[in-house]
């Protein structure tokens, strides 16, 4: 996922997320892109810095939250004090087509799983003694480091990660 700092043709500024640069394209494109202000469809990626964290900007997060919790928590205790609101966070729209897509993503992953084989770490070996005819051929699933599915696929063995649904990702 990525997200992106856009703005409209009316200078209205907002952040929305995408499954990659290609997918805002896409959107962008068939006018799927909205600026929640004005409705305009013609909007653009805005300049933005790229997030880069490293231990100690982790470690200030990390206490920065402790604090807002903590700060939260006592303003909680006095009901008379007004409290912060957070602003609302950005959210889209999604086709019928991609509604679909879903749909269908989350049917091959549900059959996947309903008809294959659950082999666990033991996937890389599994898989190959089905290649090279070791054990019979049937529908696995498991887990494979990115290392081991590469040396699977320049072996000939075809294989493929299992559909990850939106939902999962939360």
């Amino acid at each position: 996922m990525i997200r992106y700092a856009l703005a409209c043709k009316d200078g209205h500024a907002f952040e929305s997320w995408f499954q990659d640069s290609a997918a805002f394209e896409k959107q962008a494109k068939r006018g799927l892109v909205t600026c929640p202000q004005c409705g305009s469809h013609e909007v653009t990626k805005a300049i933005m810095a790229p997030r880069v964290s490293d231990s100690k900007r982790r470690r200030k997060a990390a206490a920065a939250s402790v604090a807002e919790t903590a700060a939260a928590a006592t303003a909680a205790e006095k009901p008379a004090e007004a409290s912060v609101q957070t602003p609302p966070a950005p959210v889209a729209i999604v086709s019928p087509q991609e509604q679909a897509l879903r749909a269908k993503l989350k049917e091959l992953r549900t059959h996947l799983l309903k008809n294959a084989d659950h082999v666990g770490t033991r996937f890389p070996e599994e898989a190959r003694k089905m290649h090279y005819g070791e054990i019979e051929h049937r529908s696995i699933y498991g887990e494979a480091s990115l290392e081991q599915a590469q040396e699977l696929i320049e072996e000939g063995i075809e294989v493929h990660p299992l559909p990850a649904l939106p939902e999962e990702r939360n």
